[in-house]
């Protein structure tokens, strides 16, 4: 087993973000000011700006820019507001989470299922044993289960030398969903929580969320995702330190702590998932639109099966009624015999398959909707606000790519074939919170214009505006400025650059899972590795390398015609495309040397 990650054993998880009301206030008036001021930009750019010698380069720039606001819009109304953190007192019995339930005074039973393919069995060993180690106030009934999709002896012997149950199944059907499935058949507990093969349950994980199976429609709990293997670099006083002595890294330690650290080599694939947990996601418990995001997350039995059973039946129900009407079609008659409607219902239950978890390559959010939507029964979820696991992150480009577009092609193939903007039984604020999840898997087609645009007027020297004005200027730095500030406030306590650029040099993936999605082809479920895959991945970023390159060779060439002469350049254009230009090439950096980033011998940083 490839046991670098060892090394950080010691290391705790962030603390999750302060609420603060005030804070919340001043973001929510900044982020109205901008999106007032973007209207006002836009409305100008449709109306007065655009370059009517170069349409076939003005429209699709300022529909990019339109598309762009829209997913602002969105993304303003998933942050508008937070919530105080609390803890819920932990249930006793099984009567403080299951209401009616005829044995209230008995202890909640909980499964553990360890899901896994092909990982290394002394990986899972580690989660096992995190999980034995898992502490309840009151008596609970706590049993863990390997679900071996790999069938594999050396792990059914971990599970039987740690005294856990071992679960193989004859097939791969469903994937980690079929998985799943399978051992929920042969498991009875009253609550599940759901691990990855490298998930670590900390102690406290069910003590800190079944409280909130209190209330009886809680349908499931997520929890943080924690990657504790992740390169923490250096930071500006500890790099000026080593170079240039203890007096010059002392005057660095002043300055960050007046902006923060400048990290240099950390996280060199933007794996730190707590933007996506502590802002995007917490803030959607309001509106009731958490959705599961699959390890380190509690679900209550009740829920997803009922759900499943619901789903099926409509679906045997759809069955039933197409053959019905292709029958009455092709014979002619009113109605079908009741002896053949009975036939045709049976061959449909038969057929039909019950699936607690959707059988897709993005089964946690695709069964989120599933339960959200059941609006007869009015399903809960939340997102818990500490961190109660750890696991590991993506090691190279090719496992972060391989995530990634699993990510941007399952969530691509409910916007199409099952857009949740359309389902029934969703509220508005939840059609809202679904819809900018999977628009921001769009944004691909309007960053590559983003990315274009300076290069082409750099080259030909023709302007997607009329002119680049006062009045240009006046209404675009504004919103800007407007834009960042609304952003910093809202974000406060993480830094958004990194995950800003890592969304602009994500084009090529979220292409090609467009492209794969709107052909009908199938996105392949693959295990992302939990080992380091070697070499170098130059390969992957072709596209990246291309905007840089393009970007920079534009530069010298719309230079050198000012210099010379004869063109339709301008100086305050070209400065202000290549100042664009360059902000491109700074996003594009990052994948960029992520491709060549290699660990250094002690496993905690970049090589210098």
């Amino acid at each position: 087993m490839d046991d670098y990650f060892l090394a950080f054993e010691g290391r705790k998880p962030p603390k999750p973000l302060s609420y603060s009301p005030w804070r919340e206030a001043l973001w929510q008036f900044l982020a109205t000011l901008s999106l007032v001021i973007g209207a006002w930009y836009l409305a100008w750019r449709w109306m007065h700006s655009l370059n009517t010698d170069a349409m076939w380069f003005a429209v699709p720039l300022v529909l990019a820019e339109s598309f762009a606001y829209f997913g602002l819009v969105l993304f303003v109304f998933n942050l508008w507001k937070d919530q105080p953190l609390a803890l819920p007192e932990p249930p006793a019995t099984l009567g403080d989470v299951a209401p009616g339930r005829p044995d209230p005074a008995s202890a909640i039973s909980v499964d553990v299922m360890f899901a896994t393919y092909n990982e290394d069995p002394e990986l899972v060993r580690l989660g096992i044993r995190d999980a034995k180690a898992m502490t309840y106030p009151h008596p609970i009934e706590l049993r863990i289960h390997v679900l071996d999709d790999g069938r594999r002896a050396e792990m059914k012997a971990v599970a039987e030398s740690e005294g856990v149950n071992y679960i193989a199944r004859p097939t791969n059907e469903g994937f980690k969903a079929g998985n799943l499935r399978y051992a929920m058949e042969r498991t009875f507990g009253d609550f599940l929580v759901i691990c990855d093969a490298d998930t670590r349950p900390f102690p406290t994980l069910l003590a800190h969320t079944l409280g909130y199976f209190r209330d009886p429609k809680m349908a499931w709990v997520q929890t943080p995702q924690w990657f504790y293997d992740l390169p923490e670099g250096e930071t500006l006083a500890q790099r000026a330190t080593r170079r240039f002595g203890p007096a010059i890294g002392k005057a660095a330690a002043v300055l960050e702590k007046v902006t923060g650290p400048f990290r240099k080599g950390d996280d060199p694939f933007v794996n730190d998932p707590q933007m996506f947990y502590d802002v995007i996601l917490r803030r959607r418990n309001w509106a009731n639109a958490s959705f599961c995001c699959g390890a380190g997350s509690i679900h209550r039995r009740e829920a997803v099966m009922e759900a499943a059973l619901r789903s099926f039946g409509n679906s045997v129900e759809r069955r039933v009624i197409a053959a019905e009407e292709e029958i009455t079609l092709e014979s002619k008659e009113r109605s079908v015999a009741p002896g053949l409607l009975h036939a045709i219902r049976t061959e449909a239950v038969t057929t039909e398959i019950l699936t607690p978890y959707r059988f897709h390559v993005s089964e946690d959010i695709y069964t989120s909707i599933v339960l959200h939507s059941d609006r007869e029964r009015g399903w809960k979820s939340y997102m818990h606000p500490y961190v109660e696991s750890k696991m590991l992150s993506p090691q190279d480009l090719l496992t972060w790519m391989i995530q990634r577009y699993k990510y941007a092609g399952g969530s691509l193939d409910i916007l199409i074939h099952d857009n949740p903007l359309f389902r029934p039984g969703l509220t508005l604020p939840q059609r809202m919170m679904y819809g900018a999840t999977f628009y921001s898997y769009l944004g691909a087609l309007w960053n590559v214009i983003f990315l274009a645009a300076p290069i082409v007027y750099l080259f030909i020297g023709i302007s997607p505006v009329n002119a680049y004005s006062d009045s240009f200027f006046l209404h675009v730095i504004p919103f800007l400025i407007s834009l960042e500030l609304a952003m910093m406030v809202g974000t406060w306590g993480i830094s958004g650059y990194a995950a800003k650029t890592a969304y602009l040099s994500f084009f090529p993936l979220g292409l090609k899972a467009l492209w794969t999605v709107l052909r009908g082809k199938k996105i392949t479920f693959h295990v992302t590795p939990k080992t380091r895959q070697s070499g170098r991945f130059l390969a992957l970023v072709r596209p990246q390398i291309a905007v840089v390159v393009l970007t920079l060779a534009g530069a010298i060439w719309a230079i050198a015609a000012l210099a010379i002469g004869g063109t339709s350049h301008t100086t305050t254009a070209v400065v202000t495309n290549i100042l664009w230009g360059l902000n491109n090439c700074l996003a594009m950096a990052g994948i960029i040397s992520a491709a060549l980033w290699q660990p250094s011998a002690t496993n905690q940083g970049p090589q210098p």
